[in-house]
């Protein structure tokens, strides 16, 4: 029987929700909400086949749905995450999964009480080349990890109801949380907001540092003002290095065997430092529609029960994250313990 589903949220990222749910032979798209009338006009025009409405708690009461995607402003994911469980829905949440890690925690415990699955839409950690990375550093190619410096910049979009820190670093702490299997121990950021609109000062330029187990070093540029657009992760290791530039068409993951060794002479007793300079080469990627993956993984975790590679506990690491560099854009760049 075919998993029924319900969209909440037609804005920018929902239509790409319904176009690759309405792709999957195994779920019936059944209805999108949103509160804008013209969204839904467009939905009409475009699938005519899907019932409309303009309140989402129509949608999640509804018995004839099974699961709900929720791709609304972050502020409203936590009550309608909360409701969808309450009435007996799976749930897939856009990014980030909730504003508080005690909303987060919510969530988990009311998915495992109701035994449905709670989903986070991490659509990076779906893509060809960071499986790719994970496949690399899990058979120890890369060696012991030194660092991940991640740079995700552009001019735009500004955004109304969150900073550029909860707008952009969710993408990279959700790779950096599946890339590195070490837990964080502390987060600092600072950030600035030379253009002032709206009601309160945003921040539309933003530096974190995370410093996690076993010496790792973390750092993340997110930046809504930069004159050209950039998505490049850099992973180095006692091995190999890694350059990850998502906007690369042809070579996204670049491997590159240098590095350095640290060798002792026996006539000065002195550390010194040798340079490697091998080979680089850019791997195969599967080239699937990341979206595509998610879309499929959350409908085959409804039907196996199986647990989404993008669970709720990995959405909590994210929302932990983003709370503890908040609080410390808020304190001027204080380190905060986690």
């Amino acid at each position: 029987m075919a998993i029924r589903i319900g969209v909440i949220g037609y804005g920018y990222w929902g239509p790409n929700l319904v176009r690759n749910f309405t792709k999957i032979d195994d779920c019936q798209l059944v209805a999108v909400a949103d509160i804008n009338p013209k969204r839904l006009h467009i939905v009409q025009r475009q699938y005519p086949f899907l019932e409309v409405t303009e309140s989402p708690e129509e949608l999640i009461e509804r018995t004839d749905i099974d699961a709900v995607a929720i791709i609304t402003p972050v502020a409203t994911h936590y009550l309608l995450a909360k409701s969808a469980l309450d009435h007996g829905k799976h749930v897939l949440v856009e990014k980030p999964l909730v504003e508080k890690t005690s909303q987060a925690q919510e969530l988990i415990d009311l998915a495992d009480r109701y035994n449905k699955i709670l989903m986070v839409d991490h659509t990076f950690i779906y893509s060809g080349a960071v499986r790719k990375i994970k496949e690399l550093i899990a058979q120890g190619e890369i060696g012991n990890i030194y660092y991940f410096d991640s740079v995700r910049v552009n001019l735009g979009l500004f955004q109304h109801d969150v900073n550029v820190l909860w707008d952009l670093c969710p993408h990279d702490f959700s790779i950096m949380s599946y890339l590195i299997d070490r837990n964080p121990i502390s987060v600092s950021a600072i950030g600035a907001s030379p253009i002032n609109y709206g009601s309160r000062p945003i921040e539309s330029i933003a530096y974190v540092t995370v410093q996690l187990e076993g010496g790792i070093l973390a750092h993340f540029h997110v930046n809504w003002l930069s004159p050209v657009k950039i998505r490049r992760t850099l992973i180095g290791g006692s091995k190999k290095m890694i350059v990850y530039d998502h906007l690369d068409p042809d070579n996204q993951v670049k491997i590159y065997d240098k590095g350095i060794a640290v060798v002792t002479t026996e006539e000065r007793y002195k550390a010194l430092i040798q340079y490697r300079t091998g080979d680089m080469y850019a791997p195969k990627l599967d080239q699937t529609e990341p979206l595509e993956l998610v879309c499929k993984h959350f409908v085959e975790c409804i039907k196996t029960g199986a647990v989404p590679l993008t669970d709720g506990e990995a959405g909590l690491r994210v929302v932990r994250l983003l709370e503890a560099a908040q609080q410390s854009l808020e304190r001027s760049g204080e380190v905060i313990r986690l």
